[in-house]
This record gives structure tokens, C-alpha cells and sequence, in this order.
């Protein structure tokens, strides 16, 4: 098996797509004429955004809404940059709401993370490996 999609639950599929265009530089890659699903160029992996009207045929039972006014889920999306302090700029810019300034992990990663405008938490960061040589 492989990753292939992770999906979001929005109130707004479109306005989530801009705002990840603006904020992070991920380009739409497909909008439903519903507007009800969406998808933005990550690589192999697709991101994904449904509107809570399909979260809720697809899930009956109900589901955990992340909100900007609530605490972050347990989960994160993880983006990686060469330069987090230019790409946390960039998405506050854009209307992220800033979570946590950059730091040096001891693993040798930089991390920052931001709060998306639906809410989801999303780390901006570096890329695991061993560090260049000075």
C-alpha cells in the first residue's frame, strides 16, 4: 500500500484552495463543479478538501470539526522548505494564523508551525537528513 489521498473537511473547499495557493504555493489541481471537493498538487500524495455535506454522507456517525477557535487535532501536515522563516512569513501573509516561531529540533530539523484558516496545523519544516556540509 501507499499513501495516496488525505482529506480535510472544510466549510468552503474553494476558499481553502486559495488560501493554500496564497499561503503555502501548492497549486489546485482539481475543484469539483460542486465545489463540494477539491485537490491541490503536493506530489504523490494528494491533499484534499471535502465540504462537511460529504464529510457527513461519508461519515454518519459525525467527526471531530477542526476549528481555528479550538485546540489543533492530534495530527499535523508537514511541509517541507529550505527556508521555514520565508515560508512562515508567506502563510501569515496569507492569513495563517502563527502556532509556533521556528525552532531547532535536536534531530538537526527546523520547525514552524501555523494554523490553517480551517483550522488544521500544519508544520513547516525543513528536511530530515544530515546537515550540509559548511
Amino acid at each position: 500500500m501507499k499513501l495516496g489521498y488525505a482529506i480535510v473537511y472544510v466549510d468552503n473547499v474553494p476558499a481553502v484552495l486559495d488560501f493554500y495557493n496564497r499561503a503555502f504555493g501548492l497549486k489546485t489541481r482539481f475543484l469539483h463543479e460542486s465545489h463540494e471537493y477539491g485537490e491541490l498538487e503536493t506530489g504523490p500524495t494528494i491533499l484534499g478538501f471535502a465540504s462537511h455535506n460529504l464529510g457527513a454522507m461519508n461519515i454518519p456517525g459525525g467527526y471531530a470539526r477542526s476549528t481555528p477557535a479550538d485546540k489543533p487535532l492530534g495530527m499535523e501536515f508537514a511541509l517541507e522548505t529550505t527556508d521555514v522563516s520565508g515560508a512562515l512569513a508567506k502563510a501569515l501573509a496569507a492569513g495563517a494564523a502563527a502556532f509556533s516561531a521556528p525552532v531547532l529540533k535536536p534531530w538537526g530539523q527546523t520547525v514552524a508551525y501555523v494554523r490553517s484558516i480551517e483550522g488544521t496545523l500544519i508544520s513547516l519544516c525543513t528536511p530530515i537528513g544530515p546537515p550540509a556540509a559548511t
